[in-house]
């Protein structure tokens, strides 16, 4: 592979980063091929000594999700996290997405549930005082305003475990990174 089809493969994977650190990155690569060949390497084998262009850009993209995350937790750099985690650690995704599938499965139940019991202590809380119940309306009124704070509840509990999930993900992710980056930069190192 030359410089140029490397070069362009890893900015085509680094496609959706800021300009400027996709510039940043591409630039860092292309000195290593600059000194590389200043000491009489062709491009296929400083290419190749490199590494595969899309899987650094996947290691690059997976270290901007998880850091835009901790940075600011919103939903879309959850996803983002998560998705750069999958993509990190996708050996392990055939053990750990069954898992993840289910507690993501079980988060989405709670917080449906949440949302139909807030629904149905809306429903209590606005019919129930003409449906005369035992107790008189005020019960009824009192009823659906407690079953509307158990449906705000079970959202708002969705919300911590789903951060304390994204968390967990983020760590699982810097954990294999960790692991895998000495490794990668010894053999980066020792090959150009």
């Amino acid at each position: 592979m030359t410089r140029a089809e490397f070069l362009t493969r890893l900015r085509r994977g680094l496609n959706g980063l800021p300009p400027e650190a996709i510039n940043e990155i591409v630039a860092d690569h292309e000195a290593h091929f600059v000194e590389a060949a200043a000491k009489g390497r062709a491009d296929p084998e400083i290419a190749a000594a490199l590494g595969n262009p899309e899987r650094l850009a996947r290691e690059v993209r997976a270290e901007a999700g998880l850091a835009r995350w901790e940075a600011e937790k919103t939903p879309g750099n959850a996803v983002a996290a998560m998705v750069a985690l999958i993509g990190l650690a996708s050996i392990d995704i055939l053990f750990l997405l069954p898992l993840l599938v289910g507690v993501v499965s079980s988060l989405a139940a709670i917080f449906a549930g949440g949302i139909a019991v807030f629904f149905a202590g809306g429903v209590v809380f606005v019919a129930g005082p003409f449906a005369a119940p035992p107790g008189g309306p005020l019960v009824a009124i009192l009823a659906g305003v407690g079953v509307m704070a158990l449906g705000v509840l079970m959202c708002a509990i969705t919300a911590v475990l789903t951060v304390w999930l994204v968390n967990f993900l983020v760590w699982f992710g810097r954990l294999h990174y960790r692991l895998l980056k000495p490794a990668l930069e010894q053999s980066n190192a020792g090959d150009i």
